[in-house]
Formats: C-alpha cells, sequence, structure tokens
C-alpha cells in the first residue's frame, strides 16, 4: 500500500526506491545508507511519521544516502535485517549493517543513535546466519 507522503519521498526528494535485487549494489556504494521500511500506513500509522522525519534526519545527518524499501520485498528484507517493528530505519556502512532503529522515536533519541551508529564498526545482519553457541555456553543457559 502507498500513500502520498510516501511516495514524495521518491518524487519530491529523489529518494530511491530499492528492492531486493538493488538494495545490496545500491547500498555498497554509499558511505552510509539508511534505508526505510515503511510497510502499509494503513496498519502501522507511525509510517507516515518517519515519511515526514526522514528528510529532517538527512539534513542532520547528511552523509546519509536514504531509500526506501519497494513495498513488494520488504517482509523478505526484513527477515536479512531481524527487526520486528514497523517502520523500521536500517543503517548500513557500505552496505554492511550497523543498527536500526525502530518506530517513532524522540528526536533526541533519533540523534544520540544516529551519532553513535555512525561511529560504530558494521557487523553482522542480525538476520543472516546461525549464531554457534560453544558447549560451555549453552552449559551456562541452563541446557
Amino acid at each position: 500500500m502507498t500513500h502520498p507522503l510516501l511516495e514524495q519521498l521518491n518524487s519530491r526528494y529523489g529518494y530511491p526506491s530499492l528492492d531486493a535485487d538493488s538494495v545490496d549494489s545500491h547500498t555498497r556504494e554509499q558511505a552510509f545508507s539508511v534505508l526505510f521500511f515503511a510497510e502499509d500506513p494503513n496498519r502501522f500509522s507511525e509510517s507516515l511519521d518517519v515519511a515526514v522525519i526522514l528528510p529532517e534526519l538527512v539534513k542532520r545527518f547528511p552523509q546519509l544516502s536514504p531509500a526506501v524499501i519497494a513495498a513488494k520485498d520488504e517482509r523478505s528484507l526484513q527477515g536479512r535485517y531481524g527487526f520486528n517493528a514497523w517502520p523500521t530505519l536500517v543503517f548500513l556502512k557500505q552496505g554492511r549493517y550497523l543498527g536500526a532503529i525502530s518506530k517513532v522515536r524522540n528526536w533526541d533519541e533519533y540523534i544520540d543513535e544516529i551519532e553513535r551508529l555512525l561511529v560504530a564498526e558494521p557487523r553482522r545482519n542480525p538476520g543472516i546466519g546461525i549464531p554457534v553457541v560453544t558447549g560451555s555456553e549453552s552449559s551456562t543457559c541452563g541446557h
């Protein structure tokens, strides 16, 4: 489902719409990317708030290259980045995962979290791979 506020991110601000086939090549070319996962704004009305907030965040952090994830691929890419709340902003450094911010936040929370993410080292995407647990670690978990 699309909405005029989401559409203006493409038409007015020029943010590209990325799908599963284009997201990797596009984000690898950018120093820092922020991917907007909106889902259906009729189900998740906070998506419209984030559609208004995102351009302001990009003004504050001009090193971010914003993009909107195509609705048809949001669910499949959600699994890659391991978030479970909508809307979500996923942050990448040269295509490598830095972290995510879900739902609407206070402005100061956005600023603090984005500042932290931009100096963090990329890490393994939370939705990719199976965590390895050694025998000693599993015994401390009560297994």
